[in-house]
C-alpha cells in the first residue's frame, strides 16, 4: 500500500510540471530575440558612424585639393590667384548638400582659408576648415 501512495505523489508532481519546458524555451527565445535586436541597433549606429567618418575624410580631401591647386598656380601666376580661386558656397557633388568656400585673409596677405560644409538628411550641418599660407596669394 505504501508503494501505491508514493507512486501517486510522484505522478501528481509530474502532472504539475507539464509545460515547464515550453515556458523555459519561450523565455530563452525572448532573451535571444532581445540580443539580436540589440546587435541590429548596434550595426545601425556603426553604419552611421562610418558614413560620418567618410564624409569628414572626403571634406578634408576636397579642401586639401583646393589648397594644392592654389600652390601649383601660385608658382605660375601669383598675382591672379585670389581672383581665380575666391569663391563662396560653390557646390561640391562628392558630399551631401556639400558647399566649398575659399577666402583670402585681408589682414594676413598670404593666408587662405578653405571651408567645406555638408549636411546629411536629418543631421546637423558639419564643416571642415583648413588654413594655408601661399606666398604671393594676393
Amino acid at each position: 500500500m505504501m508503494n501505491t501512495r508514493r507512486y501517486k505523489v510522484i505522478s501528481s508532481q509530474k502532472k504539475r510540471q507539464h509545460g515547464i519546458a515550453l515556458l523555459e524555451s519561450l523565455i530563452a527565445l525572448l532573451i535571444f530575440s532581445m540580443g539580436i535586436l540589440a546587435l541590429a541597433g548596434l550595426q545601425g549606429f556603426m553604419l552611421k558612424g562610418a558614413s560620418e567618418a567618410k564624409n569628414r575624410s572626403d571634406a578634408s580631401v576636397i579642401a586639401q585639393r583646393r589648397v594644392a591647386m592654389m600652390w601649383t598656380d601660385a608658382k605660375d601666376t601669383p598675382a591672379a590667384l585670389s581672383a581665380a580661386y575666391a569663391e563662396v558656397n560653390t557646390a561640391v557633388p562628392d558630399l551631401p548638400n556639400g558647399l566649398r568656400t575659399t577666402a583670402f585673409n585681408a589682414l594676413v596677405p598670404d593666408e587662405v582659408t578653405v571651408t567645406v560644409t555638408w549636411q546629411a538628411p536629418g543631421e546637423p550641418q558639419h564643416n571642415f576648415s583648413t588654413n594655408a599660407n601661399i606666398v604671393g596669394a594676393r
